[in-house]
């Protein structure tokens, strides 16, 4: 026979009320008791009959996370803080794929809000924001993560892409006496794009270089772009000493590129890039990348969104930068 509410009531030393606004997370309720009613709840394996409370609350306790693509460890990473958040106040996640496609994620969005989530967290596929407005029909609130879309306010949750890229470029004119620099970047419709490309302009600007178009690249954020765009670069008139790419895909592709071609080039070409994933380290050429705190920007998604949830105050909309980290490599 399952274990009930009087029952972690009674090995707790508690009201039934206590622990319900245990289960709920009822900010009266003090960590030692909270602690204690926790500890039986496991230990008589209480199982939380979720139809009732929901009927109750008015709440599923769930929350929708739409992102561009799965197969990529940044997204994945990001979800991971936001699935551990979620844990920590009982919500579960329900995980959907727009496939980097603007009428995929409008229909993830229609199908997150007709299952009642409770909230949903998305990384946009793009600038584009009309299919947005089914927040406002259904009275969902919603985070974005990493990226901004056009006319449309919302709770969001970035990093500092101007001032990460900014360190990484004054590290390589600085320390390492560059004055030559080249740049990949990804579609600068957006946000993330943009902001990093912006960084990389506002170094040269401050340290009185140059800006060479022909040494700038764009593409997508993609393996294969950095790839191709690494081949246009090593293979016109004049080729940079260092190159900052601005994020970690593009950077194995570039690396890709060099590496097969390496007994093809005469030219030694350094790399800078955003993003310090697991195998970040061991790729050849970069010296130095600026780190994203990933699991941070889930967690904080989540804690705006619980807010809005709850109808905390708020003033509208909140905007959370968070800092990056320079990784130079010792060797």
């Amino acid at each position: 026979m399952s274990s009930t509410v009087k029952d972690v009531a009674k090995l707790a030393g508690v009201s039934t009320a206590t622990v319900s606004r245990v289960i709920n997370n009822d900010k009266r309720i003090s960590e030692k008791t909270k602690n204690k009613v926790m500890i039986c709840i496991k230990e008589l394996d209480y199982r939380i009959n979720n139809v009732a409370r929901s009927l109750k609350t008015n709440k599923t306790y769930t929350i929708g996370f739409i992102c561009p693509e799965i197969p990529n460890e940044f997204f994945m990473t990001v979800a991971k803080g936001i699935e551990d958040e979620l844990g920590k106040y009982g919500y579960s996640v329900l995980f959907c794929t727009s496939n980097e496609d603007v009428n995929q994620e409008a229909n993830k969005i229609r199908l997150l809000c007709e299952k009642c989530v409770d909230g949903i967290i998305i990384i946009p596929v793009s600038s584009e924001s009309i299919h947005f407005n089914k927040f406002n029909e259904f009275n969902i609130p919603l985070v974005l993560v990493d990226r901004l879309v056009n006319n449309f306010s919302a709770d969001t949750v970035l990093v500092d892409n101007i001032n990460g890229c900014y360190e990484a470029m004054e590290y390589l004119i600085k320390i390492k006496g560059q004055r030559s620099i080249g740049f990949i970047g990804g579609d600068i419709r957006l946000t993330s794009a943009k902001e990093r490309f912006e960084g990389y302009k506002r170094a040269l600007s401050d340290y009185s270089m140059m800006f060479d178009e022909k040494i700038v690249k764009f593409g997508d954020f993609h393996v294969q772009s950095g790839y191709s765009l690494m081949q246009e670069l090593v293979n016109q008139a004049y080729v940079p000493n260092y190159v900052f790419i601005s994020n970690y895909f593009m950077h194995v592709g570039a690396t890709k590129y060099l590496i097969q071609n390496m007994k093809n080039t005469k030219y030694s070409i350094s790399i800078a890039s955003f993003d310090d994933m697991d195998v970040s380290s061991i790729l050849g050429f970069c010296e130095v990348r600026v780190k994203q705190p990933m699991l941070e920007m889930g967690s904080r998604a989540v804690q705006l969104l619980l807010k809005r949830i709850n109808h905390e105050e708020l003033s509208f909309p909140q905007i959370i930068r968070l800092k990056t980290a320079l990784i130079v490599n010792d060797d």
